[in-house]
């Protein structure tokens, strides 16, 4: 690819903003070129207006240390040099619900970590190795918009990647009723254990809404595209428990299947090492090789040895065993801010791209 495609990060002094940094530095096909925040903010550089709050592992790139920050109100403005933006802001739902079509209609592709547009009918919400298809419905919300090239697509919440992936891979033996129980990290709140000391040691066992999105996207992800819209996945049925835990990043989820058709715990694991979809099939950047790796050891995931399987891009399962009351239950695990969150949305933005949904503004 011979020119980059300028990228804007609304919400780019946050966590999320960070993440979202920290992985396009050197990225083949995005480079980051606007930095859009709030307007306490906008006017400093990206260096002094995080000053001493950079939360990534590795340092800040050098590339933007210097990036003036913009005021993320001022649409238009931030718009104009940019071919599409990725959005992290952090604001009331409808606040940010009004910003992202703001940002939509004026020709911009907007690709989400919020989940105010989770629910909007015509909004896509993406795990791309599951429901790239879903891209499809682009089109109707382009003609609500009024807009040609502008639109909105979102990634699900962060907790239901690490189980919702081998519901997909498992589809023809119908699973229809699942219990899962999250153990989620701190990160996903935005915080650290500078931050947040009361996690030191400790479990809350209450994130508020949490259960719900868990409960309910996976059945929006593993839907289809019909007839010009989304429809629901009708099973499986999902219950959920969502518990805070003392560590910085990665989610676990135990997790309860009953199937409609019998299966073998080979055929189970093949499935699941086997499953690749889009990210994979058009050997997109941020796609890992193999999506969802199966663990043979007892003790396995465990957050400290398998986080960062595939760059954290990648889903770890393990423990898979027959269960007394239900068919089977596993133990998954995902990284929450790559895959779960600004990784999710990267490589949902290279998967539009591929689309032809996202290109250079003429």
């Amino acid at each position: 690819m011979s020119e980059k495609l300028r990228v804007g990060i609304l919400g780019g002094t946050g966590m999320v903003g960070q993440r979202f940094i920290s992985l396009l530095e050197n990225h083949p096909w995005f480079e980051v070129v606007t930095i859009a925040a709030s307007a306490r903010s906008a006017g400093k550089t990206y260096e002094e207006a995080v000053g001493g709050r950079w939360k990534m592992d590795t340092p800040m790139p050098e590339a933007v240390k210097k990036i003036v920050v913009m005021n993320v109100n001022e649409v238009e403005k931030v718009a104009a040099g940019v071919d599409f933006v990725f959005s992290a802001v952090d604001m009331t739902k409808d606040e940010i619900r009004a910003i992202e079509e703001a940002y939509a209609k004026t020709e911009t592709p907007v690709v989400s970590n919020n989940s105010a547009h989770r629910w909007t009918p015509d909004v896509p919400m993406m795990i791309p190795e599951i429901n790239a298809d879903h891209a499809k419905i682009i089109e109707q919300q382009k003609g609500r918009l009024g807009t040609k090239r502008g639109f909105i697509a979102v990634k699900p919440n962060c907790s239901i990647q690490s189980y919702t992936p081998a519901l997909a891979a498992w589809r023809e033996f119908e699973p229809y009723e699942v219990v899962a129980t999250t153990y989620q990290a701190i990160s996903g709140a935005g915080k650290t254990f500078k931050d947040w000391p009361e996690m030191v040691e400790n479990i809350i066992p209450y994130i508020g809404g949490e259960e719900e999105k868990s409960e309910k996207e996976p059945l929006r992800v593993l839907g289809t595209y019909e007839d010009g819209e989304i429809k629901l996945a009708a099973e499986p049925v999902i219950t959920c428990q969502c518990i805070r835990v003392p560590v910085l990043n990665g989610h676990t989820a135990a997790v309860f299947v009953k199937f409609r058709k019998k299966a073998t715990k080979e055929q189970l694991i093949e499935k699941l090492r086997s499953f690749k979809g889009a990210p994979q099939e058009l050997g997109l950047p941020s796609a890992p090789e193999h999506f969802i790796q199966y663990l043979e050891e007892d003790n396995r995931p465990q957050v400290k040895l398998d986080v960062d399987y595939e760059k954290g891009m990648g889903v770890s399962i393990g423990r898979l065993r027959e269960d007394t009351v239900y068919d089977w239950k596993f133990v998954g695990l995902s990284h929450n801010t790559v895959r779960g969150a600004a990784g999710g949305a990267v490589l949902c933005a290279e998967l539009l791209k591929a689309q032809g949904y996202i290109a250079a503004k003429q």
